[in-house]
């Protein structure tokens, strides 16, 4: 007996608990919170993005919270449902006492306790007693209120009511609470998770051809509620949308077929899309009917419960023509390679054991150029020659195409690279940015044009200065030019010797190399000070200019081309070809892939959506707004007349306190003392 008393005492401790308003204010302050955190952090983005964003300590921390996916998190979805709990169970417990105190009209006061309200007033009427109780009952009537008679010995209660619909706003408030909750957790995650728990379905890795998507990880039509995405390329179709579940994905079939006839795109002056529209028909897998629509940001489409919205664009498989500059020391001229974006091109038949993973193009492309601290991932890039505004300077810089070079052992490195020069301190360069992950900024490699804006002078450049085999003959050349022949012949061998030392240096290491044979091995007599070091360094920098003209040269001749009187006015280029050797030494690449025309196909990336919760969620605000208005504008007053021999007694009860219950109470009282015909002879008011 004790033990059950116990077990009831403890479940109307925790009903009790539940239905209070002390917890579901806490459940709405953790969503509060939890919505300013899905505001913050932008939801359903690519795994590296947010691994970009905070590290790799915080990026798996946050990932195990559900933050990157808050809003179908499974802890976001609990306390959805808690509070529909919370909120049901305080319209049980206080509908019956609140409905019982609707109907009711509190008749039965006594005389006592009408004495004890803060508002209350003495009149003394000068009718006949046989008529105040039809002056009071006829201005009460006149008034709004609806009252009741309590007759009593050598008295009489009238107790009136008004407002007492304003009490229908906190159910109507509450049950705008459980609809937005319930519309929540139907277009959350958990109809998701239910289905694939009881129908076995099975997310599976989106790095697959779509054929090869087993049964288990698509859904049927007829699925409760999904937000997918769904990628279309000009002149395709397709009738399913890409659900994104963990690191694995599932297809969702959609009872009718988008194709795309057209996608339509505007740009502002500086680039940006200023308008995107597609062009769709729409053919329904049932009746087999068809129609077009055009849809565009903020103007979806609804069709059999289905809402497509105009998310983004992407490209559909551009078809582009690259020239294939080997970095290899090789003869044979660029070699031409034609892909489709998307593709993947095994290389092997022209000599490299890599992949060619060809996954973007953009046609235009607006960048930040500021300079370091104006956001911009540009800004050592352009150097501090970027004059921005706000931190900002956005160009177009041409089309720009991505791709991977992917070894045999699986390991990839990815490429971004520019089809038009790009223009730095009135030098020109084509830009290659190269990153091993997506977790690493680009590091770009600058590839110097001549006086003819063309990059074949850096590459045939390259090829000699890299090239075991013509090292002695660039060496002499340079040795040539840079003594006379009068020069004693021990000098002149000193100086192809070091030339040639430097070649090979620079070829296995770079500067890097060559600042290690400085510290290591050229002083070995004594300890080189840092005067000494800057002095040796800045010898072969001038040994490594020098070469580059001689390669230079060789180039030309090789051409047929007249070789270039020496001046100051080829320093630059100079020094520019110097530099983007040094960044190719750790470009990472055997070849470098020079876009030359392409022909661009664009596709549309629509959001399909079926959210059955909407209309629970529309409703549940327009309810909301009822309620409020109910619970803020309808004020609930309560007037109590007791009629005696000798004394009118006037009370007055609000719901709530507010500034103009006061003036109200006077305005009754003034308005009973004229019907009565008398004045106040006692009073008591609320300050």
């Amino acid at each position: 007996m004790q033990r059950a008393t116990a077990r009831a005492s403890a479940l109307e401790a925790l009903i009790e608990l539940l239905s209070s308003m002390r917890f579901a204010i806490s459940l709405l302050t953790v969503l509060s919170i939890a919505s300013v955190i899905g505001a913050v952090i932008q939801q359903n983005e690519p795994a590296n993005a947010y691994l970009n964003q905070f590290g790799q300590f915080w990026e798996p921390v946050f990932a195990s919270m559900g933050l990157y996916t808050i809003y179908a998190a499974n802890w976001f979805l609990a306390i959805l449902a808690f509070l529909v709990l919370s909120t049901m169970l305080c319209i049980v417990r206080q509908s019956v006492p609140m409905l019982r105190e609707m109907r009711g009209f509190r008749e039965r006061a006594r005389e006592t306790s009408l004495r004890l309200f803060t508002r209350h007033a003495s009149l003394a009427p000068a009718l006949p007693p046989e008529a105040r109780r039809g002056a009071v009952v006829a201005y009460l009537a006149g008034a709004g209120f609806r009252f009741r008679i309590d007759e009593r010995e050598n008295s009489a209660l009238i107790a009136a009511r008004q407002g007492v619909a304003g009490r229908i706003g906190y159910f109507l408030a509450h049950a705008a609470i459980v609809l937005i909750c319930m519309g929540g957790l139907l277009d959350g995650n958990l109809p998701l998770a239910l289905q694939i728990k009881l129908d076995g379905k099975a997310p599976t890795s989106g790095d697959q051809p779509l054929a090869h998507i087993p049964a288990s990880a698509r859904l049927d039509p007829d699925s409760w509620s999904y937000h997918g995405n769904v990628y279309i390329p000009e002149g395709g179709g397709t009738d399913f949308a890409v659900l994104n579940v963990g690191d694995g994905i599932l297809l969702q079939s959609l009872p009718f077929k988008i194709a795309l006839k057209r996608f339509h795109i505007d740009y502002y002056t500086s680039g940006m899309p200023r308008r995107y529209a597609s062009d769709l028909v729409i053919t329904d897998n049932d009746s087999g009917r068809s129609f077009e629509r055009t849809i565009e940001v903020n103007k979806p489409l609804e069709y059999r419960g289905v809402t497509l919205f105009q998310s983004s664009f992407d490209d559909g498989g551009s078809i582009l023509r690259f020239a294939l500059h080997d970095l290899v020391p090789s003869a044979r001229p660029p070699h031409p390679l034609d892909g489709e974006v998307g593709a993947r091109l095994p290389l092997a038949g022209i000599g490299y054991d890599y992949t060619l993973e060809i996954t973007g193009f953009r046609p235009i492309n607006v960048e930040n150029i500021a300079p370091p601290g104006g956001g911009g991932q540009f800004g050592g890039f352009f150097g501090n020659g970027t004059q921005t505004q706000a931190g900002k300077n956005l160009r177009n810089l041409g089309p720009v195409y991505t791709f991977k070079l992917r070894d045999t052992a699986g390991q990839a490195r990815e490429f971004s690279n520019y089809m038009l020069p790009l223009e730095i301190k009135g030098r020109k360069y084509l830009a290659s940015g190269v990153r091993a992950s997506q977790a690493e900024a680009f590091h770009y490699l600058r590839i110097p044009l001549d006086g003819d804006d063309k990059a074949d002078t850096w590459f045939a450049i390259r090829q000699i200065f890299f090239d075991p085999g013509r090292r002695a003959a660039l060496a002499e050349r340079f040795t040539a030019r840079s003594l006379d022949a009068s020069d004693e012949s021990g000098l002149r061998e000193r100086l192809k010797e070091t030339a040639e030392n430097t070649l090979a240096l620079f070829a296995r290491g770079g500067l890097a190399a060559i600042s290690d044979f400085i510290e290591n091995t050229a002083f070995t007599e004594r300890p080189a000070s840092e005067e000494d070091r800057q002095r040796a360094g800045a010898a072969f920098i001038q040994i490594l200019q020098g070469l580059v003209w001689d390669a230079w040269m060789s180039a030309r001749e090789a051409s047929g081309q007249d070789a270039l009187e020496i001046g100051d006015e080829h320093a630059p280029f100079i020094r520019d070809a110097l530099f983007a050797l040094v960044e190719s030494l750790q470009y990472g690449a055997p070849f470098y892939l020079q876009l030359t025309d392409y022909k661009h196909r664009q596709a549309t990336i629509l959001q399909a959506a079926r959210a059955p919760g909407k209309p629970l969620v529309y409703t549940g605000s327009l309810l909301l707004a009822l309620g409020v208005f109910a619970m803020l504008y309808i004020r609930e007053r309560r007037l109590f007349v007791l009629l005696k021999d000798d004394e009118a007694l006037v009370a007055m009860s609000s719901n709530r306190k507010t500034i103009d219950a006061d003036e109200t109470f006077a305005r009754h009282c003034a308005g009973l003392a004229a019907v009565l015909g008398t004045a106040h002879t006692d009073s008591q008011e609320s300050p």
